[in-house]
């Protein structure tokens, strides 16, 4: 192949893969802690699933868990951060069911905050916000919190996700657990008696119009009426 022939075919594969959108995957996040076995144990007794605990040279160690229906997960140990222990701030998990998720935390005798929203917007999450006591009062998606800490003081949030925000899911339409999967199902079922009496009869396509419910909720489309 000639100079000028390969010049052209390189750019081209420049070209091509600078216009690919390529997958970027938030994987995992590192937490400072100062302790790893109490750690591991706190995240054992949240009911985290443990996927990795390896030791290495020097006193090197990584323990990696994942939460339910998470694609992400955390990792502590020793030499994996120079974060000073407890730095980690404002940790988000999105829940369906956020009472449900408090009292699961509740029961596994973890100190979670009562449940709580913001009095403007959501910048409340991180202690000294405005915080008022109880759920959002119009139960809006993304409205409602509640928090609780690991031994170091790493801070964690979980947040009510019922209805995504547009363009926030695309492609396949996907729950993180059963109990998400119920929950949908249930609104969608609500939804669609509303629908019936509407229309003043029984609707023999309520599979399809369930299907279309799921699916735009997910991605924060119009609901269907």
């Amino acid at each position: 192949m000639n100079s000028l022939l390969q010049t052209a075919v390189n750019a081209e594969e420049v070209r091509r893969h600078s216009n690919a959108s390529i997958d970027m995957r938030l994987e995992v996040i590192v937490i400072p802690v100062s302790d790893v076995d109490r750690a591991k144990e706190f995240y054992t007794r949240l009911g985290w699933r443990l996927d990795a605990d390896v030791a290495g040279p020097n006193g090197f160690r990584l323990i990696q868990f994942t939460p339910p229906g998470s694609g992400s997960s955390v990792q502590f140990g020793v030499d994996l951060t120079p974060a000073a222990p407890g730095s980690a701030q404002g940790l988000l998990l999105a829940v369906s069911d956020l009472e449900g998720a408090r009292r699961q935390l509740v029961a596994r005798g973890i100190e979670a905050s009562e449940v709580f929203h913001c009095a403007t917007g959501t910048g409340c999450r991180f202690p000294g916000g405005t915080r008022v006591s109880g759920p959002h009062p119009e139960q809006l998606s993304y409205g409602s919190f509640a928090s609780f800490s690991d031994p170091d003081g790493n801070g964690w949030v979980l947040q009510e996700v019922t209805t995504r925000l547009p363009g926030r899911i695309a492609g396949d339409t996907t729950y993180a657990s059963v109990h998400g999967l119920s929950e949908a199902m249930i609104r969608a079922a609500t939804a669609h008696g509303k629908h019936e009496a509407r229309i003043g009869k029984a609707d023999p396509n309520w599979p399809d119009w369930y299907a279309e419910y799921m699916v735009r909720e997910q991605a924060g489309e119009e609901l269907p009426q």
